[in-house]
């Protein structure tokens, strides 16, 4: 592009949380580091940060997730960043009509980066620029910092950029939970679940807290979102899982919400995923569906700690099978209602 010519086009940014070059000890190192280090996933002061992501955590952590990476691994790399392109080769079919629109994927940790997604549009040829969080459910250690981090970045260039336009948490979106029921509504019915667990990713009890002092004060208070409680996490989690249930028609007896992969010893948001998996069968349950609706793309969260590991601990308590729902991924029902959100934001 000519520095005299104005810019035009508008560029979409859709953003993943990233994974590992490799499945590599060596590899896991600075991924883990850079992962870590950010302080809206481990949010301490800096200089506790530092000493304990690279004198505690990551050498103690580098070498089993390597391990754990390796089973999930297939010949064309990571599934996350596999199905992440595949998902942004799909939107980008699917919005090729719409003028001037250019696709980018970047990854918050590792590779390809942000800054690399947004030299790739180019962000300097654009008027406007969407930037798609593929985070269903608003969360500091998710949404938060892909902000923090695109900013940061468009703030770094040298030459003017256009204010980036946020596509908000589409958790409550009707053609987001339609997706997931399209996507769920066959592997359930072939598995023939008694009880479908809805397993979301974990976050420490202090993120919810910040927003709002008064969160987690009941036990109820996150059973709707509302306007006091708008950015809960938990709440909205919870939400998806009423929701996605209602369009599947999975009664409240046979469901329950769950929360997974928690780090350190710090007070994270309950119910537990493996505790839960674990009582599950002294209550009855056989037959386990989970679905995992705070990933839209298959990954180390759900192929490996739900498909693996808490298969193994049902099993171990007593219930017979456990089936894991696939993610969104690159499904056309899920490429078209993301499309829609997109149409929304550029208002065609």
């Amino acid at each position: 592009m000519n520095a005299s010519e104005p810019p035009s086009g508008i560029g979409l940014l859709l953003v993943n949380l990233g994974s590992p070059e490799a499945p590599t000890p060596e590899a896991l190192d600075p991924y883990l580091k850079e992962f870590l280090m950010d302080p809206d996933v481990i949010d301490v002061p800096g200089f506790l940060r530092w000493p304990l992501v690279h004198w505690w955590i990551v050498p103690k952590r580098k070498k089993d997730s390597a391990a754990l990476y390796r089973k999930i691994w297939t010949d064309a790399g990571s599934p996350l960043l596999v199905n992440s392109r595949a998902f942004a080769a799909a939107i980008g079919r699917e919005l090729e009509s719409e003028p001037g629109l250019r696709v980018a994927l970047g990854m918050r940790y590792g590779r390809p980066s942000i800054r690399q997604a947004l030299d790739a549009l180019p962000v300097a040829g654009l008027n406007r620029l969407i930037v798609f969080p593929l985070y269903p459910q608003y969360a500091q250690s998710s949404t938060l910092t892909v902000q923090k981090k695109v900013r940061a970045e468009l703030g770094a260039m040298p030459h003017p950029t256009p204010e980036p336009e946020w596509v908000p948490p589409f958790y409550a979106d009707v053609r987001y939970i339609e997706a997931v029921a399209a996507v769920s509504a066959g592997p359930l019915a072939d598995f023939e679940a008694d009880f479908t667990l809805f397993s979301f990713h974990g976050v420490p009890e202090r993120h919810l807290r910040r927003l709002n002092p008064v969160c987690l004060s009941s036990e109820s208070c996150c059973d709707r979102v509302t306007g006091e409680n708008r950015n809960c996490y938990r709440a909205q989690c919870i939400q998806t899982a009423r929701s996605i249930a209602q369009a599947l028609g999975v009664p409240r007896e046979r469901r329950a919400v769950a929360f997974q992969s928690r780090l350190g010893r710090t007070p994270w948001i309950q119910p537990f995923t493996d505790r839960l998996i674990q009582d599950l069968p002294r209550r009855g349950v056989r037959r386990l569906a989970v679905l995992c609706p705070s990933f839209v793309a298959d990954c180390l969260e759900t192929l490996d700690e739900i498909e693996n590991r808490e298969r193994e601990r049902f099993l171990e308590a007593g219930g017979e099978a456990l089936e894991l729902v696939p993610s969104l991924n690159a499904e056309r029902t899920w490429v078209r209602a993301a499309a829609g959100i997109v149409r929304d934001m550029i208002g065609v």
